[in-house]
């Protein structure tokens, strides 16, 4: 499970990273990420309702959570990501999720590197 401390919870966290950070999309996942500045990373996930059901959506965020719990330490400190799940991320299997997500972080460090 991700650490309480690694997750986030404020609307104005969320908004600022989604709004004004850097975005990476795969086919399950897109992934908004911005530098905080603050010393501790952390994650947030939106799972929408044309994600599925409760049950379906509530497995995907149990996923993602996973997921992000290896790759958060691997960023810098004050990183912020929002997860925010499609509807195919229901579809998927663990291990294609985890490779999206992967990919999708990746690619948004290293936008988010080069600004």
């Amino acid at each position: 499970m991700l650490p309480a401390r690694s997750r986030m919870t404020a609307a104005a966290d969320f908004s600022s990273a989604m709004r004004l950070g850097t975005r990476s999309g795969r086919a399950t996942v897109v992934v908004h990420m911005r530098q905080t500045g603050n010393a501790q990373s952390i994650a947030g996930f939106a799972v929408s309702k044309a994600v599925g059901g409760a049950v379906i959506r509530n497995r995907v965020k149990r996923r993602l959570r996973a997921i992000m719990r290896e790759l958060l330490p691997t960023l810098p400190d004050g990183t912020a990501v929002v997860i925010r799940a499609l509807p195919r991320s229901a579809e998927v299997d663990f291990a294609r999720l985890r490779a999206d997500v992967t990919d999708a972080v990746g690619t948004a460090s290293r936008k988010l590197s080069a600004v």
